[in-house]
């Protein structure tokens, strides 16, 4: 039980439905659309959408997903992968040619076409209940009248905002300048895409006037992109991967997604005993910071799209880790793994809804950098990802731009397993730190006994190529004997990702947790 005399927040309880995620007003539509009848995929779909506008740096229409989810009445965990593929055209060589090393964070060689909204599309047709057009009414609502701007979101939008180029800064902007706590921010352009998608489908956006403004946009900036990109764009259904730490199975999204390295990290973990070890001292975080370098280092070797990612057995098997683990040095640390590309990112949201018949959804949905390219169409203001940055120019690597490859992406929903049973889907928000992130939650669970909410707020680590950011939420004598060890220890201007999870209880009781380190909220009825 936590200290009612310190600041912080308790968990969330409910017995009929729940939803955790990143903007209060999304929570709140989620509830709405269980009440009204909807199931945990109608409310997870009305309420991601909604976060498009309620955190414009972070997400819209213009990105891409992955979502796992199970069905009333069935633990089976399934998934779909919603991401988006490059242009035809697109070519590794070409932008070498061009004296490139990596793909341009900013360029339209860099977006990817997105594929959210066919998967919205998919999922409501598949596995909701209400209707695309009375999921899509919220998102349509707020667009039109406008959302005050929450103080996580206004305290990203000057570093966001600085990738806004052309008709970008027009739309997500007033005249250039961030949008700050409290001011109005409207989107009616997306307001009539999403009334056309919810008239006509998918074809509404890839097809017609909607597309060719997006088109538009990205030929005018160097683009190859070509209306059969965006008309033959398609979300697909795929089977998980799983490893079990301890008395839990985690499950993950499998490639293009790097949720294997979560995977991977808990599987190197396991030779520790972390449960011995204080959960917030040195000890811990240098074993967990040396074990992500491995981890990660596997990540940029192995993972790509899924047709070119052909080592996934090898990574995520027990030797693979057994050999990792025997390589950390309880007393110094190693060099980091180097970054696949540059393109290290934190702008993501993440929704997760339980229903009243168990039905849970892990939903993640991502422009990837802030404000994506930076690159918006004219007319609808449609702001396009730069997922395409995920890719490596990297000759002969299974991750190298190709026309109609996938990237590897950062953003990874997650569901904790345990006796058979589905007990908590959960995601961790903050770019190439989810893994990391994934990994440790489990461990605050499974090893120390934690409460959701308890797990979410523990201050956290993360070992990149820069050093080891340490969140201000350590003592600095755990700072200083981690510099001892051979760390260079960052305190990183921003916090480290942001969590949502809901607790299954083996009695049906809901708990849900939400991050202080984002404006949202856990809610239930």
């Amino acid at each position: 039980m936590r200290d009612f005399h310190m600041p912080g927040r308790s968990g969330t309880y409910a017995t009929n439905g729940m939803c955790a995620t990143s903007h209060p007003l999304a929570a709140k539509t989620a509830i709405d659309i269980l009440e009204r009848g909807g199931n945990a995929m109608d409310a997870a779909i009305a309420g991601a959408v909604l976060l498009g506008m309620c955190e414009p740096q972070m997400t819209g229409i213009g990105g891409d997903c992955f979502v796992l989810f199970t069905t009333p009445g069935d633990q089976t965990i399934r998934a779909l992968n919603g991401s988006g593929r490059a242009p035809a055209a697109a070519s590794a060589e070409a932008l070498r040619a061009e004296g490139h090393q990596t793909v341009p964070l900013h360029s339209a060689h860099a977006v990817t076409v997105p594929c959210a909204i066919d998967a919205f599309c998919r999922l409501s047709a598949d596995h909701g209940r209400l209707g695309l057009d009375a999921l899509l009414a919220p998102a349509i609502r707020y667009a039109d009248e406008g959302v005050p701007v929450a103080p996580r979101v206004a305290f990203d939008w000057p570093r966001a905002g600085v990738t806004l180029q052309g008709h970008g800064i027009t739309h997500f902007s007033r005249s250039g300048k961030p949008l700050t706590t409290g001011e109005i921010f409207r989107a009616p352009g997306q307001a009539e895409v999403l009334r056309r998608i919810a008239r006509n489908g998918r074809s509404a956006f890839y097809e017609g006037e909607v597309a060719e403004d997006m088109l538009a946009a990205l030929n005018a900036l160097g683009g190859v992109h070509e209306a059969a990109d965006f008309a033959a764009a398609e979300s697909n259904y795929t089977n998980p991967v799983s490893g079990d730490y301890k008395t839990a199975t985690l499950v993950e999204h499998p490639p293009n997604g790097q949720g294997a390295t979560a995977i991977l990290l808990l599987n190197i973990l396991s030779h520790f005993e972390l449960a011995a070890m204080d959960p917030l001292g040195a000890e811990r975080l240098h074993i967990e910071a040396e074990a992500t370098k491995l981890a990660y280092d596997a990540r940029n070797r192995f993972i790509a799209d899924p047709d070119h990612t052909a080592r996934l057995d090898h990574m995520l098997s027990p030797e693979t880790a057994a050999r990792l683990a025997a390589l950390i040095d309880p007393k110094r640390a190693m060099a980091a793994a180097e970054p696949l590309t540059e393109a290290v990112h934190r702008d993501t949201i993440y929704i997760t809804v339980v229903d009243r018949d168990r039905m849970a959804v892990s939903f993640i949905y991502s422009i990837f950098h802030g404000f994506g390219s930076g690159i918006a169409s004219e007319k609808f203001g449609i702001l396009l990802q730069n997922r395409g940055a995920g890719f490596t120019l990297e000759a002969g690597h299974p991750n190298e731009l190709a026309g109609g490859k996938r990237p590897m992406h950062t953003i990874i929903p997650g569901m904790l397993a345990e006796n058979g049973r589905v007990t908590m889907p959960f995601g961790v928000m903050g770019g190439a730190y989810q893994s990391t992130g994934h990994a440790r939650l489990v461990s605050n669970i499974v090893d120390f006994g934690m409460d959701v909410q308890a797990a979410i707020d523990a201050p956290r680590a993360f070992a990149d190529p820069a050093g080891l950011k340490l969140e201000r939420g350590f003592a600095p004598e755990v700072a200083a004997r981690l510099a001892d060890l051979g760390h260079e220890v960052i305190v990183p201007p921003e916090a480290l990702g942001g969590a949502q999870a809901i607790r299954i209880h083996d009695s049906g009781l809901l708990e849900g947790g939400s991050d202080a380190r984002k404006d949202g909220c856990a809610l239930g009825y």
